[in-house]
């Protein structure tokens, strides 16, 4: 049995990657310091992967994104030195982000609104490809570079694909062998765009020997014709694309290629079932001729090593296995299956059983899950108790988390300050950002999440059923890492988690402080979830947990409450067909969460997400106030909402808090202005795109200045 492995984290042990490039931005360390650390961890993960698989693409790193490489290797982006390439990340030409496919992980996106007459040129020794020129490199296929850019009409799209494909030619010319990546494949695909990739596959037919295609995330639904494509090898998803497993199975795999069999799960941390993942390798070995062991998507999904994890629970860890325990998992399910070992049964037990909670969840009505109070009511309701003005403005929850605010929460965490001393500097922290607030002149407050790691990891800190890691660390996007928790059993609220900040806040101002919680769709598309229960029921137990808080604000005359769901896109399936039933259960959850007074107004948050492909499961949620991303999309996100019935207030994220770049108030009204034209002034909020935890508080007091002035003059 051969082994291939993909994908490895390239964040590194100790977050080189993050370190290493942030020490560069912040002039700490110049260009030659940046290489040396990035050719440091290119070479420890070719070292894991040297011990443990057979072959493997050995130039994977990036400086910041991989479709921004492509978009360079074309010459879409020809940045002449590291300043200028990181502007297109985080400066004032910063690309828009969004989420890749449906995971966590944010991409840039090329767009070619303004390119009417691009022709692609060959740029294949610009110095942000550096790894793209080892010998087996890595690289997105150059359709999945396409379908997910924006401004391309298919015929746009067409046009430049057979444009592209000669540059991968160029570049396959230069190498040994290389991984062309293309999850797009498995997408809901017209008949003409995979007529177009079989054309311009076509094209590379004198360099198929050297070609690994890996496709990942779902099923291919055109299977038949995939594996006709001109290439040696073959990757595929068998753990979220079972029916290409059993097409396979039942019609066998052409014998001049590999079968790049994708059975250990990269996308959770359970440790794989050998005895499940031998017998599928038996059922494929019996029909295909040439077949290699490997991950089912991208390794980059997962924390580096479980080995580092001290503190978890005995039997929860003996039941996990991150990026590093994958490939030993790759090594070691081969050797069982050559018959060099044998493999050993587990004899792990249920974990977090609690009756009460399912019992809870069982009993649920469809009462359970509307308001008796319609919309409409409620905004009148809700206009005389809070009083707010025209155009009021707020912010998305957190605040700068200075060096001083995290080496406070390591102290305690740590046990070298008391939880009185550091509540009390919490409460010092919130004190100082009410008089923040109340000098820029904002109209809703928040307490500022001094006390929160993570908008997700907070609430798995303080929920029973859920466990978090110490050096857990996945890269969301850039250069931006957090750890998602583990939910492993059944999930209940042991006591109030946000209250005593929120309403310590709350006393210290007359103008209203939101209470801050995570949906529980977000809390579990950022989590590793567990897998023997249907999901939906998962999130009914985080939505009960979560409603009790909020009836917990409510005792305590907290009278706003934003929800985010950064993620309610995200976890959607890739495939439409399966959307009705996701979006079923998601959309229920929020309603069950939020099912409270109607003297609540209830907010929610969600960024960097395509909101015109769900508008209208997006108005299925019962929210009062919507607040969204508008800053990258420079406003023109709006017109989602314009296609339906849309009568919920809407705060538009008008200052780009992904990059150090303070907006003017022109460039703030401009997008307001346009905005305006699609959405009532009467219904119209006034923020920041996302939480500013990452900002300075310089770059923070210019932007919400400019923000408040804009307000006014409106």
């Amino acid at each position: 049995m051969q082994s291939h492995a993909y994908g490895f984290p390239r964040l590194g042990s100790n977050r080189e990657f993050k370190k290493s490039i942030e020490s560069f931005w912040k002039n700490e360390s110049n260009s030659d310091q940046l290489w040396k650390s990035l050719d440091t961890l290119q070479n420890e993960n070719i070292e894991r992967y040297t011990s443990n698989v057979d072959t493997f693409p050995n130039g994977e790193l990036t400086l910041y994104d991989p479709m921004l490489d492509v978009a360079i290797l074309c010459g879409l982006y020809s940045p002449s030195n590291l300043d200028e390439y990181y502007d297109l990340c985080r400066g004032k030409n910063a690309l828009e982000m969004t989420k890749w496919f449906n995971t966590n992980y944010h991409y840039l996106v090329p767009e070619f609104f303004d390119k009417k007459d691009i022709s692609f040129k060959s740029n294949i020794d610009h110095f942000a490809l550096r790894y793209k020129q080892a010998s087996f490199p890595s690289v997105i296929g150059p359709f999945t570079f396409l379908k997910l850019s924006k401004g391309l009409s298919f015929e746009k799209l067409s046009s430049l694909f057979l444009q592209l494909v000669p540059i991968y030619k160029e570049l396959i010319s230069k190498v040994d062998q290389i991984q062309i990546e293309e999850p797009a494949f498995v997408m809901d695909l017209s008949e003409e765009e995979i007529s177009l990739i079989e054309k311009g596959y076509k094209l590379l037919e004198s360099s198929s020997k050297k070609i690994t295609l890996v496709t990942y995330y779902d099923n291919v639904d055109w299977i038949e014709r995939l594996l006709k494509l001109p290439v040696s090898a073959i990757g595929l998803d068998f753990v979220r694309g079972k029916d290409q497993f059993d097409y396979i199975c039942k019609n066998g795999f052409p014998e001049d290629k590999k079968l790049i069999a994708g059975l250990v799960d990269a996308r959770n941390v359970w440790k794989t079932n050998i005895f499940s993942c031998l017998e599928k390798l038996k059922a494929l070995d019996s029909s295909v001729k040439n077949l290699a062991l490997s991950n089912a998507a991208p390794l980059f999904h997962l924390p580096v090593s479980l080995k580092v994890e001290n503190n978890l629970d005995a039997n929860l860890k003996a039941n996990l296995s991150f990026a590093e325990e994958k490939l030993e998992e790759i090594n070691h399910i081969s050797k069982c299956f050559s018959g060099a070992i044998s493999p050993e049964k587990s004899t792990n037990k249920p974990l977090g059983v609690n009756l009460y909670v399912q019992e809870r969840v069982r009993s649920l009505k469809d009462s359970d899950f509307v308001k008796d109070v319609s919309l409409e009511e409620r905004k009148s309701i809700q206009a005389d108790i809070l009083g707010l003005p025209s155009f009021p403005t707020t912010t998305i929850g957190s605040y700068p988390q200075t060096c001083e605010v995290r080496k406070k929460r390591s102290e305690f965490k740590k046990g070298q300050l008391s939880k009185e001393n550091y509540d009390l500097y919490v409460k010092e922290e919130i004190a100082k950002l009410v008089d923040f607030q109340e000098e820029v002149g904002l109209d809703v407050f928040v307490h500022g999440e001094f006390e929160r790691t993570d908008m997700v990891e907070f609430f798995a800190q303080n929920l029973d059923g859920v466990a978090t890691t110490e050096s857990g660390w996945i890269i969301s996007y850039g250069t931006r890492a957090y750890r998602p928790p583990i939910i492993y059993g059944d999930i209940s609220r042991p006591k109030t988690m946000t209250i005593d900040e929120v309403v310590h806040a709350q006393s210290l101002t007359k103008k209203p402080v939101k209470g801050m919680l995570t949906g529980s769709v977000t809390i579990i598309a950022w989590s590793f979830c567990r897998e023997d229960i249907p999901l939906s029921e998962v999130s009914y137990q985080i939505s009960l947990s979560l409603q009790d808080e909020i009836k917990d604000y409510e005792k305590s005359n907290i009278q706003i409450v934003q929800v985010d769901e950064a993620a309610f896109r995200e976890k959607a399936p890739i495939k439409k067909k399966d959307w009705p039933s996701y979006f079923e259960w998601a959309v229920k959850s929020f309603n069950l969460l939020t099912n409270t007074k109607a003297e609540t107004q209830i907010h929610t948050h969600m960024c960097y997400s395509e909101f015109g492909e769900i508008i209208n499961y997006i108005n299925e949620m019962d929210f009062d106030v919507i607040s969204i991303e508008a800053s990258r999309s420079r406003g023109d996100i709006i017109e989602a909402f314009e296609k339906i019935d849309f009568k919920r207030q809407i705060g538009l994220g008008v200052w780009d808090i992904h990059s150090p770049s303070v907006p003017s108030k022109e460039e703030i009204k401009d997008i307001i202005t346009r905005s305006l034209r699609r959405i009532p002034s009467e219904n119209f909020w006034i923020n920041p795109d996302c939480g500013l935890k990452t900002r300075d508080w310089e770059e923070t007091k210019l932007a919400l200045k400019a923000l408040v002035d804009v307000a006014k003059s409106l």
